[in-house]
């Protein structure tokens, strides 16, 4: 199966013709989603309830990881031990993982997160914690696809069953990482697009997070882009695909979009909710 979503369900008023969306009706329109919530800070286990119960059955999560399991906050603030961290995180996602609406967790990694020994074996351990759970990895430093690496990258992240996340960015010289739509877990595959702004992804100012996913696919690039995906399809059970590219609004009309291009139909979404008054 192929689910199309978008980061965040609040900001897509191409969706509802709502500025701000819930939950709720998000899912009257697409199957998945990203939830950066637990990455900002671990949510309590209430409010992951409040998700699952929201959505229909068929309805997917992908989740990214608290900012101290990848290397982007100083879990050492709030926690007494790396595993207290991991345990805690793992406690609040319970009614999420027991659901079965999860369909990966996200750990992504920032571009200081280069392919080192040290950093390596952090992935191990990382395995360790999450056991059996789908696990997918957005790396954003060019040294885990340089070409002496490549194949051993590939051949780790298939021998401890992460996904690694194959992702449509800027390309810049040895400063991102390439479209990549290499298979390494047979049980799924994750698509994450963030624009091809190339300017905006090198600006430094004080707007760059806008700037950075400011970009609108044309239709050429969808259709490039959707025969990646059937690529991908013959050689994993599902594919999650996750628009990014929203600083313009651009996201929403982009899923839709390739939605149409890959001739799929949503069945099990929520009905519209009715305004009586």
């Amino acid at each position: 199966m192929i689910r199309i979503g978008l980061t965040s369900f609040k900001e897509h008023d191409k969706l509802t013709g709502k500025p701000n969306n819930t939950l709720y009706e998000y899912a009257g329109f697409l199957p998945f989603v990203e939830l950066d919530t637990a990455y900002y800070g671990i949510p309590k286990r209430t409010s992951v309830e409040k998700w699952v119960e929201e959505v229909p059955p068929s309805f997917r999560f992908v989740v990214k990881v608290y900012q101290g399991i990848s290397g982007q906050g100083k879990w050492q603030d709030y926690y007494s031990s790396e595993a207290e961290m991991f345990r805690h995180f793992l406690e609040a996602m319970t009614p999420m993982i027991q659901s079965k609406k999860l369909y990966c967790f996200l750990l992504q990694f920032p571009a200081t997160f280069k392919c080192t020994k040290e950093n390596v074996a952090y992935l191990e351990r990382v395995r360790a914690y999450f056991g059996d759970l789908p696990l997918a990895v957005e790396l954003r430093d060019f040294s885990w696809y340089s070409e002496k690496l490549l194949m051993g990258m590939r051949t780790f992240m298939q021998k401890h069953k992460f996904s690694l996340a194959i992702i449509d960015e800027p390309q810049l010289l040895n400063a991102t990482v390439p479209f990549d739509p290499f298979v390494t877990n047979a049980e799924f595959a994750l698509f994450r697009f963030h624009g091809r702004n190339t300017s905006g992804w090198q600006s430094n100012d004080s707007g760059w997070r806008k700037k950075r996913t400011l970009y609108r696919y044309n239709h050429q690039e969808l259709s490039e882009i959707a025969d990646a995906i059937n690529q991908v399809q013959k050689e994993t059970k599902e594919i999650g695909i996750i628009f990014n590219n929203n600083s313009g609004g651009d996201a929403a009309g982009n899923a839709l979009e390739l939605k149409e291009i890959l001739g799929i139909t949503y069945d099990d979404l929520n009905p519209a909710q009715i305004d009586l008054f």
